[in-house]
């Protein structure tokens, strides 16, 4: 945003600081300032160009009220402690006509011009002032002036004077032929299928969501947005209308993306303009129009919503406490630190009233155009920026305790270590996703949490899962032949209801190409490298089976994954349907595990054993099982045996005969290999035989059997 500091002078006539030491003074504040650029305009006089530059700003989404001169000068009053000037004694005389006293909003008068609010909800205030017999032309004096050094095209003195009040106190205005407008102004939905011709030149087809302004029977302007093309002011124009409104700033905001359009109105609604703004700024542009071509003041009707008035202008007062200001900011440079007049000044300055409750409490008043200001914290936020965050000691805060690390910290880095040496990247995908893959993805049908107010149809639900931002992670290196991909996430999914969203961590990895060396990325890269995770868990058993796997996974390239008998995630292929539909080039392998559960086991802690000075003995088993026992049923029923020389076992070899001559159909060969051996001892042979039958007989129990 562009601002001239020779403008911003005009409202403060005894700031008498450069304008590189104002530009620094009001970024220490928050305003930030992030160029100063020295404008023509002051006669080579080297006095006069110190105070005359284009400010380049950068102004946060909350501070509306600073997007313009006139609240950008007011911080800067505060800083100085000079009087702040009225909006219209700034106004330079534009014409030989004399100076005319302060315009105060005046009231509804008895022939006020018709004006029907349908939607009080999303139009709590709409102005409407009839100027007559004016004379259209091209902007003379100050606003042609102001408008070249801001770069800011011209147009009309009626159109100008409405962008120039907008520029100097920030609130949007219009102005409509009124000889075009058929009856009174109607403030209401778009019917379906109305369409509307906007200043763009571009017919809209409104939505019955949009807000308009219309006349009796057509449509006028997009509310809050863009004027109508059919309305507007031209050459011929006679009689003008000037509107200048509150409305609610979602309504517009969802008209200005349903439509694409972004506006300086729209940016200035979007974020909370002042509810008591309207009259002024009639005032204010029909006084430029008047100072630049002469006209005839008609009727001026000011319709005014209690209940939008509540919520802004007239909301409750707020409690504060010079007190809590203190316990909460800390030590200043001076030894007094931050006192009741300094908050006083401050806070007055802001544009708050303040009653005294006790001696150094107040119930504060807050101003009808920081809605930002709801809660006494925020009072004091705003003390401390405009005291000078500078001005605080560099000393912490009191801390007598420690620093507590999460339960879960030390799991979840054995988690990001050891994907990080499988080869493994990590990667950050947003926390939103579109509507179809929060269906597609989420645990549980219907668990995903929409957002009241989306950044787009892309992003409207919080992630359920990690693994729609995966598969965009992996569509967009494919894309950009980056062919050979293993990426990891450790983030939140989010389930719920929008009254009440539950927050659980979770795990999901992706891979495709030759991520891992010369081979392609296939089912068992992730299986071993999620073995290798859970293994890091204490547990009793890890299973993995084909049962109930989501509609995502390839049904004959997949698994379930089951710690102790609880499902903790999923992996494998993504189904071919799904990657045809997201035209992905290659095969694509993803996985998901529910951290939440697995923090539930303790991490295993490693251990150190004495080698033994005694002969290792090595057995093999060649065992027959049916194919309904998983190796996992083996693997359990040996570790239950708990001898204490048995220091391994590992299967060395599975056999299949499809034509059931080596083995039956319906069974697996199975080569168990065992290693006995002993700290204390070397073994003896009927202590091996001993331990081979019990080995033996806990196989027959599970249902396998010695081969012959």
């Amino acid at each position: 945003m562009k601002i001239l500091s020779s403008w911003l002078r005009s409202y403060l006539p005894q700031l008498n600081v450069n304008d590189r030491q104002l530009a620094n003074d009001l970024t220490l504040r928050g305003i930030a300032v992030e160029g100063v650029y020295f404008v023509e305009g002051h006669d080579g006089d080297p006095d006069e160009a110190r105070h005359n530059s284009l400010f380049e700003m950068d102004i946060t989404t909350n501070r509306v009220d600073a997007m313009n001169h006139y609240g950008i000068a007011r911080e800067a009053a505060i800083i100085y402690g000079l009087a702040l000037q009225p909006l219209n004694a700034s106004l330079e005389d534009l014409s030989s006509r004399p100076e005319r006293s302060e315009v105060e909003g005046p009231a509804v008068s008895s022939t006020a011009y018709p004006i029907f609010i349908e939607e009080p909800k999303l139009c709590g205030r709409f102005t409407a002032r009839v100027l007559r017999d004016v004379k259209i032309q091209p902007s003379t004096g100050i606003v042609v002036e102001r408008f070249r050094l801001l770069e800011q095209k011209l147009i009309s003195n009626a159109v100008d004077a409405s962008n120039y009040v907008m520029f100097a106190m920030g609130q949007p205005t219009h102005a409509f032929d009124l000889d075009k407008i058929e009856g009174g102004i109607v403030v209401r939905r778009a019917r379906k299928g109305e369409k509307l011709k906007t200043l763009d030149e571009i017919e809209r087809t409104l939505d019955p969501d949009d807000l308009i302004v219309a006349d009796e029977k057509k449509p006028l302007a997009l509310a809050g947005v863009m004027g109508g093309w059919d309305s507007r002011i031209t050459a011929e124009t006679k009689n003008v209308l000037v509107e200048a409104a509150w409305f609610d700033q979602t309504s517009i905001r969802r008209s200005s993306k349903r439509h694409l359009l972004h506006t300086d109105a729209s940016h200035r609604f979007e974020r909370g303009a002042d509810f008591n703004a309207a009259p002024i700024a009639s005032a204010l542009l029909s006084r430029i129009i008047l100072e630049s071509g002469g006209y005839q003041q008609g009727e001026f009707a000011d319709v005014l919503i209690p209940e939008g008035e509540a919520r802004t202008a007239k909301r409750s007062s707020v409690s504060f406490s010079v007190g809590e200001v203190k316990r909460i900011l800390g030590a200043t440079e001076d030894p007094e630190g931050i006192t009741a007049a300094a908050a006083e000044t401050i806070l007055s300055g802001l544009g708050c009233g303040l009653q005294k409750t006790e001696s150094a409490s107040y119930n504060v008043t807050l101003p009808s155009w920081r809605l930002d200001l709801e809660r006494e914290i925020d009072l004091i936020e705003e003390v401390a920026r405009l005291y000078g965050y500078n001005r605080f000691q560099n000393t912490l805060p009191a801390f007598s305790g420690s620093v507590v690390e999460l339960s879960w910290a030390e799991k979840e880095a054995t988690i990001r270590r050891t994907l990080l040496a499988l080869g493994w990247n990590e990667a950050i995908a947003s926390t939103f996703c579109a509507a179809a893959d929060a269906e597609l993805f989420a645990p549980q049908p219907a668990s995903a949490v929409a957002m009241g107010n989306p950044l787009s149809e892309e992003a409207g639900m919080l992630r359920p899962s990690l693994l729609p931002g995966m598969v965009a992670m992996l569509s967009l290196n494919l894309n950009r032949d980056v062919e050979d991909v293993a990426l990891y996430e450790i983030g939140t999914a989010f389930s719920g209801t929008t009254e009440r969203v539950e927050e659980k961590p979770s795990l999901a990895i992706g891979a495709s190409g030759r991520a891992f060396g010369n081979a392609e990325v296939n089912f068992y890269d992730l299986k071993g490298t999620i073995e290798e995770l859970l293994g890091k868990f204490s547990s009793r058993s890890v299973y993995f089976d084909a049962l109930l796997l989501p509609s995502w996974l390839h049904p004959g390239r997949a698994a379930r994954i089951a710690v102790d008998g609880i499902t903790v995630g999923y992996f494998g292929q993504l189904h071919p349907a799904e990657a045809e539909r997201r035209k992905l080039k290659q095969i694509c392998f993803l996985g998901e595990l529910s951290l939440d559960r697995l923090y539930r086991l303790a991490l295993r802690q490693p251990l150190v054993r004495e080698l033994s000075r005694f002969q290792a003995v090595r057995r093999d088993f060649s065992l027959l099982f049916p194919d309904s026992v998983a190796y996992a049923a083996i693997e359990n029923a040996l570790q239950a045996l708990a001898i204490p020389e048995l220091r391994s076992f590992a299967p060395k070899e599975i056999l299949r005969d499809s034509q059931s001559k080596a083995v039956p159909a319906g069974n697996f060969s199975l080569l168990l290999r065992t290693v006995f051996q002993s700290n204390e001892r070397t073994l003896r042979e009927e202590e091996l035989q001993d331990f081979s039958q019990k080995i033996i007989a806990a196989m027959e129990f599970i249902g396998g059997r010695l081969r012959s």
